[in-house]
């Protein structure tokens, strides 16, 4: 029986190494194999795709190890992994355009309508964030100072839409709930994507559902922009956590990469001196800012580590209050800079 999914794994199989070339340019090929340091497309030696031998079965070409992590998969995977494409629909449409092949033609309906696009790309981002909010005064508002945070409502990265369609995996239907709603943008400020936050119909606390939060469209690379770099940076993974280093110091140029995963893999600008990774106290995140680390340093940027007391700079600020986490931060940022941020 002719499975599509099969069919686009097997075409991309066939063309691995051109697959390898767009999605993995860090890397090269050696012999059969395409060799590049991780999914996140960092220099190195410990991802392996095999470019050759059969489509399918073991030994297949496009199936790849990681050696570093024991991550494997195949070439689907890897386009997902670098698009930030969670919907599936969303990664074949993406692997056809990849391929140059059409993509599927719907039945003729009596009533011919204008096309969308897809949901989950840079466009559908844009038009949901289009069609939210500002934050002050809403549901979002209430949510951030919960948490402490006094700052949001004068985000413009940020906004609110009161019927931000949710469903929960496994589920057939779909509910509108409120929702904070996060700009993901470029270098050049247009949206790739957003981050939503579900919220509980009071706006205290997130919505009691097992998927609170989800991404759409292409993070990788990119972050949701609090507030603009100067030659300095601040960057992290969640958006309350970089929201609490501004309610200690206001005016800190912060961006939130929204995961370990892809503040490991985020794009700095040109002209950056000084970067600051702030952490959350995990692992995952120990790894991530060495992964980033290592990039900014090859491109001779400093770069110093905030790390918070608790698990993140959230659980600080909620715990000790704005005054002892600017006093923490004063110890760790450099000397050039604590006049600036700390004044």
């Amino acid at each position: 029986m002719y499975s599509e999914t099969e069919d686009v794994i097997r075409a991309l199989a066939e063309n691995a190494e051109g697959v390898c070339r767009a999605y993995l340019p860090a890397g090269r090929r050696e012999g059969s194999y395409w060799i590049v340091g991780d999914l996140q497309n960092n220099p190195g030696r410990s991802l392996f795709v095999r470019l050759t031998g059969p489509t399918s079965g073991p030994g297949a070409a496009g199936k790849f190890t990681d050696g570093a992590t024991g991550e494997h998969g195949d070439l689907l995977d890897i386009i997902r992994e670098r698009t930030g494409i969670s919907r599936f629909p969303n990664l074949l449409a993406e692997a056809r355009a990849h391929l140059g092949r059409p993509q599927p033609v719907l039945p003729d309906k009596p009533v011919q309508r204008k096309a969308k696009a897809p949901g989950g790309t840079p466009a559908a981002a844009a038009r949901l964030f289009a069609a939210s909010v500002p934050v002050a005064g809403t549901l979002a508002d209430t949510y951030l100072r919960s948490r402490g945070l006094t700052q949001g409502g004068e985000m413009s990265a940020l906004r609110f839409h009161p019927k931000c369609w949710h469903r929960e995996e496994g589920q057939t239907r779909s509910i509108p709930r409120p929702a904070l709603i996060a700009a993901v943008t470029d270098g050049v400020g247009a949206v790739q994507g957003v981050h939503r936050t579900w919220l509980a119909p009071d706006g205290q606390g997130k919505a009691a559902l097992k998927a609170q939060r989800r991404a759409m469209g292409h993070l990788l690379g990119n972050a949701v922009r609090l507030i603009p770099h100067d030659d300095i940076l601040v960057v992290g993974e969640g958006i309350e956590t970089m929201l609490s280093l501004v309610e200690a110091v206001p005016g800190l140029p912060v961006w939130a990469a929204l995961s370990s995963g892809h503040l490991g893999a985020v794009l700095l600008p040109e002209g950056l001196q000084r970067l600051y990774i702030a952490i959350d106290r995990d692992p995952a995140g120990q790894r991530a800012a060495e992964r980033l680390s290592a990039r900014a340093t090859e491109f001779g940027v400093t770069v110093r580590v905030l790390e918070p007391r608790l698990g993140d700079f959230n659980d600080d600020l909620r715990a000790n209050g704005k005054d002892a986490l600017r006093q923490h931060l004063a110890g760790q940022i450099g000397l050039e800079d604590r006049h600036r941020l700390l004044g």
